[in-house]
């Protein structure tokens, strides 16, 4: 039988102003909570929420391309987690491409959740992302 291939991803996004320069945290755990990936990239001029869609897009690539078949990502972004769970409607044209650039590649996941967690609970992914936008 196959192992399944389990990922937990905290994701973040940072802006210093807002727009501003921008960057993405990412920390990538496996079904053990062991640390497996960091990843802190600069995205340059961006929103806070662009930020955040950035950085969750770019984790579920890196799942993806991991091969991961069950993915629980874990973001403080109210915002993020509920649009893409369907409660909040977006309206900003960017956002709703970014949505959908998400969802597109959600589908390709075949267990997969995103869940709000408080801030403090994601603080190593705050600092890769505040790091990053601090590069420009």
């Amino acid at each position: 039988m196959k192992k399944s291939k389990k990922l937990t991803i905290n994701t973040d996004g940072s802006s210093l102003s807002n727009p501003g320069p921008a960057g993405i945290g990412i920390v990538v755990y496996n079904d053990q909570d062991d640390i497996i990936e960091k990843i802190s990239k600069y995205i340059g001029k961006a929103t806070n929420n662009v930020a955040e869609y950035k950085a969750l897009i770019e984790a579920l690539n890196f799942a993806k391309d991991f091969g991961a078949d069950e993915v629980r990502i874990k973001s403080d972004s109210e915002l993020v987690v509920k649009q893409i769970n369907g409660n909040y409607m977006v309206r900003d044209k960017k956002l709703k491409i970014l949505l959908k650039e998400a969802l597109n590649l959600i589908e390709k996941i075949p267990t997969f959740s995103i869940i709000h967690i408080p801030r403090e609970e994601n603080k190593m992914a705050d600092n890769l992302a505040k790091r990053a936008a601090a590069l420009e």
